[in-house]
């Protein structure tokens, strides 16, 4: 099935990717402005006071501001790691997705970009990573219009893990429900190399083979409708295995479910972490279909 979807798809897909790449080109050209940014960091966004050491420590993040600019697009960038691993810093020099970078550059070219930390299996299940993402965007939503965001700019994304932190919060609503926040209060969900089925982690968590896959109320597969925010699904020709082929199967599902907002593009030779690392450098693909989808209006 997979297959025939390739087939079906793949004109559709190329055709976004040459628009993406034409549009960020002009918008470039348009305002060739490279802004100073500003970065807060180690900003607290769950204040329980029955919080454990373990979740204040993990539940913050940094704030990267384009300076001098009003009304900007706000983008909250989830990183990846399996649901295991990861920071909102990722500076380590063994790891090749470095999101400071990632969020400066995207800062720099006038996108604030809000990098949030949340807790990590096994120190805690399914559904507390999702519940610290749907905070995270909360703090956003409160605290981002004093800083000059535009209201009705708030976009949700990620890498990988992260990727499917944002699909989770897209598809099913109870979590930004239980926030105050509306399917249509978010401008967009930005999914770079998402797991779409049940996450492998919460599966191990459940006591299922990895290789045993699921699309229970942990998939995003499984809240499949018509109605949702713009999504913008990315994946790497030489991505992680099957995590092409689950892209594909979601956004044929959408699709199938008269969905008519989400687009899908496979960016060329990159793998399941360059398709991240390389975001930063402006010719990049993914990057230039990321800014498109950001600034054209909705």
């Amino acid at each position: 099935m997979v297959m025939l979807l390739n087939r079906v798809y793949r004109s559709m897909l190329v055709v976004f990717a040459l628009t993406s790449v034409s549009q960020a080109d002009d918008a470039a050209k348009q305002t060739g402005t490279e802004y100073a940014i500003q970065v807060l960091s180690d900003i607290s966004y769950r204040t329980e006071a029955d919080q454990s050491d373990y979740g204040a420590q993990r539940c913050r993040l940094d704030v990267y501001l384009p300076k001098g600019k009003s009304d900007f697009p706000t983008l909250i960038w989830f990183h990846g790691g399996g649901l295991k691993n990861g920071d909102k810093s990722r500076l380590l020099p063994n790891d090749s997705v470095k999101t400071a970078l990632i969020a400066e550059s995207l800062a720099r070219s006038g996108i604030a970009v809000i990098a949030p930390n949340y807790r990590l299996s096994p120190q805690v299940h399914f559904p507390a990573y999702i519940q610290d993402a749907a905070k995270a965007v909360s703090w956003a939503k409160k605290n981002m219009g004093s800083h000059g965001a535009d209201a009705n700019r708030f976009y949700i994304g990620g890498h990988s893990a992260g990727a499917y932190l944002a699909l989770m919060l897209a598809m099913d609503t109870a979590y930004l429900e239980s926030e105050g926040i509306k399917p249509i209060d978010i401008a967009g969900i930005v999914s770079v190399s998402s797991q779409t089925m049940t996450h492998y982690t919460v599966r191990e968590e459940q006591g299922i083979g990895k290789h045993t896959i699921t699309a229970d109320k942990a998939a995003p597969i499984y809240f499949a409708r018509k109605s949702t925010p713009p999504i913008l699904l990315l994946y790497a020709d030489n991505d992680s295995p099957a995590r092409a082929e689950e892209n594909e199967l979601f956004f044929a599902v959408m699709r199938d479910a008269g969905c008519k907002n989400i687009s899908s593009l496979e960016i060329k030779d990159r793998n399941h972490g360059t398709i991240a690392s390389e975001l930063i450098e402006p010719s990049d693909p993914a990057r230039n279909a990321i800014t498109s989808f950001i600034e054209s209006p909705k």
